[in-house]
């Protein structure tokens, strides 16, 4: 059962890209058209996306190489300021539906079809979070994923 310490609103199509520039902006960064379309790639997957999947898109659609070392980058701040989490198990990018709410995610990720659920459960991530401060680690980020099967996949 998935625990809530707070709420948060999830966000989808036109809202979740507002929600995700406001968020980026309110960071600090800059929304370019460059981020733009790679956040849009990202947000299309229904399945954890690498760098290079995103990369192969946005060439085929723009006509032109994009280069899976600038997505990286672009990735990587969306980690940083909250509107992708990173599957750490596949190398892979999620987009996070609900920007600017910051807590703790584990994932539960399929063997067979690769797809990805995540779920909130404070009293797991809370535990992992204190027993790293404990030993005296700052800012400390659980990071949790479980493998499995998905119940499509086990039918």
């Amino acid at each position: 059962m998935a625990v809530h310490a707070h709420d948060h609103t999830e966000h989808a199509g036109e809202d979740l890209l507002n929600a995700a520039r406001r968020t980026l902006t309110d960071a600090g960064e800059q929304w370019t058209g460059m981020r733009q379309s790679v956040f849009e790639e990202l947000a299309s997957h229904e399945k954890p996306a690498s760098a290079y999947d995103i990369a192969d898109n946005l060439s085929r659609s723009r006509g032109k190489r994009v280069a899976p070392n600038s997505v990286y980058r672009i990735l990587d701040l969306f980690v940083r300021t909250n509107l992708a989490n990173r599957i750490e198990s596949a190398n892979a990018y999620l987009v996070n539906t609900h920007p600017g709410c910051r807590h703790d995610c584990i994932f539960v990720i399929c063997d067979d079809c690769g797809k990805a659920t995540h779920l909130d459960d404070e009293r797991v991530t809370g535990a992992l979070r204190s027993a790293g401060q404990d030993a005296g680690f700052a800012d400390v980020r659980p990071v949790v994923e479980l493998r499995g099967l998905c119940q499509r996949c086990v039918a």
